[in-house]
């Protein structure tokens, strides 16, 4: 693995120097983890980030009667745990690779001497802090105030966004899963499924969605359909 060439696709690092990269991938330490297998939970010691380096990692948070509530999924060059680094306390969820998975972790202290030494590495970390930030705020919205097919239809239109614009979409996870990240049952998931393809705004081919309406998604997510 070219840990540098990895380090400069990562948005937590873009624009860094080369040199900055280098220094990166020294104290940055491979990790692999199965499907299913836990990476971290909610309370243990925070003692490093993660980057994602190919596969999928869901983070989500489990209510006492056991009820899993979905905040990120994760792919390629994407951070996660990295609150840990700035608070130095516990990890506040849990973490597990959905399907095999390539990692680089990056232990605490090594990263944040590296960071006093050179602070320019901090900002690409406090403009992802601040985009967590607002994912947060738009899924508990989200979770308060939209119906089932509200937060499908932004989901699908938030696929739309990252794909550059493309009228088909692919899910990257099962139905089951984006359930959990939903906040709804697989059941009314596909019940909301079927409602958006019945009045026409998409078309669903197993996990291939074809958007129809942009539009009437876009009303449907911000409450207006």
């Amino acid at each position: 693995m070219d840990v540098v060439k990895v380090l400069g696709s990562v948005s937590l690092f873009s624009g860094l120097p080369e040199r900055d990269l280098e220094l990166l991938a020294e104290i940055a330490l491979p990790r692999t983890f199965k499907g299913g297998e836990l990476i971290f939970s909610e309370g243990d010691e925070g003692k490093g980030f993660y980057v994602v380096v190919e596969g999928r990692v869901e983070v989500f948070k489990l209510s006492p009667e056991g009820r899993k509530q979905v905040l990120h999924f994760l792919g390629p060059g994407e951070p996660f745990g990295e609150v840990a680094v700035f608070s130095g306390r516990s990890f506040p969820a849990h973490a597990a690779a959905l399907k095999d998975s390539h990692l680089l972790f990056f232990p605490r202290e090594a990263f944040i001497r590296l960071i006093e030494e050179h602070p320019p590495l901090i900002l690409g970390m406090l403009a992802v802090l601040a985009r967590r930030l607002r994912e947060f705020a738009a899924l508990i919205e989200d979770l308060s105030l939209k119906e089932v097919s509200g937060r499908l239809a932004g989901y699908i239109l938030s696929l739309r966004e990252g794909r550059g614009g493309s009228e088909e979409v692919e899910l990257e996870v099962s139905k089951g899963q984006l359930a959990n990240l939903l906040g709804t049952a697989p059941e009314t998931l596909s019940r909301a499924l079927a409602r958006l393809s019945k009045a026409g705004l998409i078309e669903v081919q197993g996990r291939s969605i074809k958007i129809l309406d942009q539009e009437g998604l876009a009303q449907l997510a911000a409450h207006e359909g």
